[in-house]
């Protein structure tokens, strides 16, 4: 495979690989997708050819994927552009929408992010309405 070209990200000044890894199916919590190994093995290799920019979201497989996600950029954490999703969170009691587009909401769930795994910050954020 040819190696990725990276993009300026908008006017953020974040230079992003061509490809975005999402990472919804990192995690067998909803009864499929990948587990730590296997999600490691995809990551690697998307990193072997290039990748930097890493999509997960507080809600993907109930947590895990953003667990997984700060388990593999440990040690090279600087290396990688991390967006999420803050406004998918659910009331855990009620599966209900439990977020805003507000600020508060976005620095709850954004502290909650951080907090997963061992990454301590993220680089991007965004809203996602659902109809």
């Amino acid at each position: 495979m040819t190696p990725l070209r990276y993009h300026l990200l908008g006017r953020s000044g974040l230079r992003v690989s061509e490809l975005a890894l999402g990472t919804m199916t990192f995690g067998p919590d909803w009864g499929w997708g990948a587990d730590l190994d296997e999600s490691r093995r995809i990551f690697d290799r998307f990193v072997e050819v290039g990748g930097n920019f890493v999509d997960t979201a507080s809600n993907y497989t109930d947590g895990s994927s953003e667990s997984f996600v700060g388990e593999l950029v440990r040690d090279r954490r600087e290396r990688f552009v991390i967006a999420t999703k803050y406004t998918l969170s659910l009331d855990p009691r009620t599966r209900t929408p439990a977020a805003t587009t507000g600020r508060a909401s976005c620095a709850r769930s954004s502290r909650a992010c951080a907090g997963c795994g061992p990454t301590t910050w993220i680089s991007s954020t965004c809203t996602c309405a659902t109809t």
